[in-house]
């Protein structure tokens, strides 16, 4: 099969996967809207005309790959309410996304110590559909008696997919992580969720062979 002709590719869109690939490598200060271009197989001017400065451009990344990602959870009638399963699979998407994109997540998080505001503000922009996604999904659970009704929600959110991110981050960092499957690294982050927010009714269920035994 012969390589996509990159000039069907709307500019931009050019723009924003070089500017994924250019902060990946050289993070936020080290990115230069130069490069970013020359890589996009543009001129700066063009890429001025789409996105105005480098942050409003950091910003549309975020915005770009979190809703690639987000739209296999746009259908409400594939949530199941089924706490495990439908956990999983929002955890599987949610993880398949951190690892795509690992790179660009470790740059945020190291830019984050030299430019707090600016980097709080994108990653707060990038996940908040996810975070609004899941605690909609929670709260419903509570009114059907699957989540007990003193669990706070927005803080438990942010617990469960902090732990995904943790994955990723240590997958990355750590040779010994590396050993350890994905599935099942998702698998116990549902469990151990699932344990201390379910009902006595949905705990008691392990489903310990959703993964036919992967470790």
């Amino acid at each position: 099969m012969g390589k996509v002709n990159r000039e069907t590719v709307p500019t931009r869109d050019r723009i924003l996967e070089a500017a994924i690939k250019v902060f990946s490598q050289e993070g936020f200060v080290g990115a230069t809207t130069r490069e970013i271009a020359r890589v996009a197989g543009v001129n700066e001017v063009t890429l001025f005309r789409h996105f105005q400065s480098k942050e409003q451009l950091l910003a549309a990344v975020a915005e770009h790959i979190t809703a690639l990602r987000l739209e296999a959870l746009s259908h409400q009638y594939e949530w199941t309410y089924d706490l495990r399963r439908d956990l999983l699979y929002y955890a599987k998407i949610h993880d398949d996304m951190l690892e795509e994109y690992q790179a660009l997540f470790r740059m945020f998080i190291g830019e984050a110590q030299r430019h707090p505001r600016e980097a709080l503000q994108v990653l707060q922009q990038s996940f908040q559909p996810w975070r609004e996604k899941l605690i909609s999904y929670l709260r419903s659970c509570v009114e059907r008696g699957s989540i007990r009704p003193d669990v706070e929600l927005l803080l438990a959110a942010d617990q469960f997919t902090g732990m995904l991110l943790s994955g990723m981050i240590r997958r990355h960092v750590l040779p010994t992580a590396r050993n350890y499957s994905r599935d099942r690294y998702v698998w116990e982050c549902v469990d151990i969720f699932i344990r201390g927010i379910g009902t006595a009714a949905v705990t008691s269920d392990s489903s310990s062979s959703y993964f036919g035994g992967n470790s």
